[in-house]
């Protein structure tokens, strides 16, 4: 009797388990396009976009990045921000320092610093902006370094640290913040 009923239990198990892995799998945003971006893949529900407690010293409108939680911040009034998953640099890539935003661009194009095409000779010598550019939908470039805040052709890589420094988002994402934020907006980049 204990047996069969523990047979029973692992039927239902199993049964219960598959359901939720389809539900999971499925999911009618991203056959209607609400889901993600240009379909670029959905985001995972800890990468989400939204208003969290956010108490600090700075002022609304600045984006404050930590890269060991893999969040962006942009700060909003009264003790909230808007919280964002990113990617970051990998190992020997990460960095912190403040700057500000210097340029923002539409679809951007790409050309990979030297030291990038010094690792990687395979690499295009500059792309055209597009869906298969790395920057993705939309950048916003920091001071007067290589490093952007940028979109991605990768949304598999949010929450990951597999970048050469720069801060990757959605292109969703990338084009919300990008929407809100202005040029002379400071960026604070906390490991």
């Amino acid at each position: 009797m204990i047996r069969g009923f523990a047979l029973l239990v692992a039927a239902v198990t199993l049964l219960a388990g598959a359901g939720h892995a389809r539900a999971e799998a499925f999911d009618m945003r991203d056959v209607m396009g609400g889901g993600s971006f240009f379909g670029l893949g959905g985001r995972s529900s800890s990468a989400r976009r939204e208003v969290v407690s956010f108490v600090s010293q700075y002022k609304p409108g600045t984006i404050y990045i930590d890269t060991a939680e893999r969040r962006l911040y942009l700060v909003l009034a009264q003790g909230q921000a808007l919280r964002y998953g990113i990617g970051v640099g990998r190992d020997g890539f990460r960095w912190s320092g403040v700057h500000r935003i210097s340029a923002k661009k539409e679809w951007p194009g790409w050309t990979p610093p030297s030291q990038m095409l010094a690792r990687r000779p395979d690499l295009p010598r500059h792309m055209a902006g597009g869906l298969d550019n790395p920057l993705g939908a939309r950048a916003m470039y920091l001071g007067s370094t290589l490093y952007r805040i940028h979109g991605s052709n990768e949304p598999d890589t949010i929450g990951q640290a597999v970048s050469s420094g720069c801060f990757r988002m959605s292109n969703e994402d990338v084009t919300d913040l990008y929407n809100r934020v202005s040029i002379g907006a400071t960026v604070v980049v906390r490991n």
